[in-house]
């Protein structure tokens, strides 16, 4: 048996579980500050992806050509309302901030798993289910490609993974209120 795999260098059950809740904690948190802090430079990533794909292809050919477009539509939209209105680039600055404030949510369950968080981890698994329809509905309304629309639906669906190995696991090791 190797050193690592004797008896006295195992790792506990409940050692085991604190390390996977925390690390499944680390992942929202860490998704959710990338989705805030990227939501506040739209137009440069913007330029850099549509610079990055190339020209959309008049003939309709090539291996990104719907995307092509997609992100040059996109482009075009913002470059046209930032230099018109540029306020309202105000309203993605608050969705940036509202993605770190929620981030913020998920630091107690990162430092404390033992104490109750089955409201925030909860309200999270909500969100993520709540992702789904919004999309669909709202994208809809605002005529966002079935695709796109798609793609803002698997973040509920791969944010939920985490928050429900999490549930599990906080089920298990929260210590009960006395």
């Amino acid at each position: 048996m190797a050193a690592a795999e004797t008896p006295a260098h195992r790792e506990s059950p409940l050692t085991r579980d604190l390390r996977r809740f925390r690390t499944c904690m680390g992942v929202i948190i860490i998704g959710l500050v990338l989705s805030g802090v990227t939501a506040f430079p739209l137009l440069a990533e913007l330029e850099w992806l549509a610079h990055w794909l190339g020209p959309p292809d008049p003939q309709g050919q090539g291996a990104f050509h719907g995307l092509q477009d997609w992100i040059t539509r996109v482009r075009d939209g913002l470059r046209a309302m930032y230099a018109t209105h540029p306020w309202i680039a105000y309203g993605t600055d608050w969705l940036a901030f509202g993605h770190l404030v929620i981030a913020l949510f998920f630091v107690g369950p990162l430092l404390h798993p033992t104490r109750d968080h089955r409201a925030t981890l909860a309200a999270g698994i909500a969100a993520c289910v709540g992702v789904i329809p919004l999309a669909f509905i709202a994208g809809h309304v605002r005529g966002i490609p079935w695709g796109w629309r798609l793609i803002d639906c698997a973040f509920g669906v791969v944010g939920i993974v985490p928050l429900l190995i999490a549930w599990r696991i906080h089920l298990r090791v929260r210590t009960p209120k006395r």
